[in-house]
């Protein structure tokens, strides 16, 4: 389980990116973080993998808070699907995906390329799992279409099998039909391994599509707890209010997910 306690974080020009955060959620829940641009999601999440570190407050995995100490053995822990996939561009695909080994392996190693067997074979099991044949192995990232740069991220960040995925908008800069396959590998992966998956999104049907539980930011504040069902356009018309036209979500629909989470629901903020 994943819990901040009180989390608080104010950036060194006083603005305050986020304001006493309390959240548990439990092994294996996909929770989805929407808000407005600023609301403090990306804040939320990379406090998890300690890129960011909290003013007050504090985040544990499994009851092991994340300090100077523990960070090390925790991030082996995490793994991070970023919104522009953070490739190396000049490097093949199986290179990039073969970097999510990094925080195990020794840095000589991985810049001289020496991957046990089975960590190859591992690369080319988790490829095929996001559609992509052999013949991608050797293609430079950087020539990869978009969504294909994403799916090298998806197998990138499942090679240590991480307990905790944090997915960090990682469908803005892509098609709504691409961007509902990319976030059904990242549920479908994670669902196999038992993974939890914080992740971060603007669009609203989707988050009520795959998000097991809805949480929603506006000013660094936790303002509505809940699940996809509970998540209605009046309190998505709430979230959003006043909000700059490019902040606004991209889609608002009457469906909502039927899919139940198993965390106790706060007293929403939006009425």
């Amino acid at each position: 389980m994943i819990r901040f306690k009180a989390l608080s974080k104010t950036w060194p020009d006083g603005t305050q990116a986020v304001t006493n955060v309390s959240l548990d959620i439990p092994h294996g829940q996909f929770c989805v973080i929407l808000g407005p641009s600023g609301a403090g999601k990306s804040t939320l999440l990379r406090a998890v993998n300690g890129l960011m570190k909290p003013t007050h407050g504090s985040v544990s995995i499994d009851g092991v808070e994340l300090s100077a100490s523990s960070e090390r053995a925790l991030r082996q822990r995490v793994a991070m699907i970023h919104q522009h996939f953070n490739l190396t561009n000049r490097m093949s695909v199986a290179g990039n995906v073969l970097a999510g080994l990094l925080p195990v392996v020794p840095t000589v190693r991985a810049l001289l390329g020496w991957f046990r067997p089975e960590h190859r074979a591992k690369a080319c099991q988790l490829l095929n799992g996001v559609g992509l044949s052999p013949a991608h192995l050797q293609r430079r990232a950087g020539d990869l279409s978009g969504g294909q740069q994403q799916r090298v991220g998806i197998a990138r960040a499942f090679m240590l099998d991480p307990e905790v995925v944090l997915a960090d908008e990682p469908v803005a800069s892509l098609d709504p039909k691409i961007s509902r396959d990319i976030l059904t590998l990242i549920r479908d992966a994670a669902r196999e391994r038992g993974t939890t998956v914080l992740c971060s999104l603007h669009q609203i049907d989707l988050a009520r599509e795959f998000g097991d539980r809805i949480v929603g930011m506006r000013d660094g504040q936790v303002v509505f707890d809940g699940t996809p069902a509970e998540f209605t356009d009046e309190r998505v018309r709430a979230l959003y209010h006043g909000a700059q036209w490019e902040d606004q979500p991209t889609q608002v629909t009457d469906e909502s997910s039927n899919t139940a989470h198993t965390h106790p629901v706060m007293e929403p903020a939006l009425a």
